[in-house]
């Protein structure tokens, strides 16, 4: 089961429900048995239907507020990322450093 269609892509599992609901949320909203029985049932059906590898198979259901929206105006406050290692303190970097020897 997942709710970010990409990151499911690229791990390419043997079969995955997608429920285009917020990152979290995977089995629906809070306090709604039904739509969350609904959920896992089809999860569990899909184990036995998808003779596909990789397919990920999207649920027709909607959040119903406009959580994208809301999503994309956030930004992404994440730190940039670099291909040398970051450390929060420079004790970590020394550590990591003296046991490289």
């Amino acid at each position: 089961m997942s709710s970010a269609w990409s990151i499911t892509a690229s791990a390419n599992p043997p079969r995955s429900l997608f429920v285009d609901y917020p990152l979290g949320h995977t089995t629906g909203r809070p306090n709604h048995l039904v739509e969350q029985t609904g959920i896992v049932s089809s999860a569990l059906a899909l184990i036995a239907s998808a003779t596909e590898p990789g397919r990920i198979v999207p649920l027709p259901l909607a959040w119903p507020d406009e959580w994208k929206n809301q999503a994309a105006g956030l930004g992404d406050g994440r730190s940039e990322r670099l291909d040398t290692p970051q450390y929060d303190r420079p004790e970590d970097e020394q550590a990591v450093r003296q046991s490289d020897r």
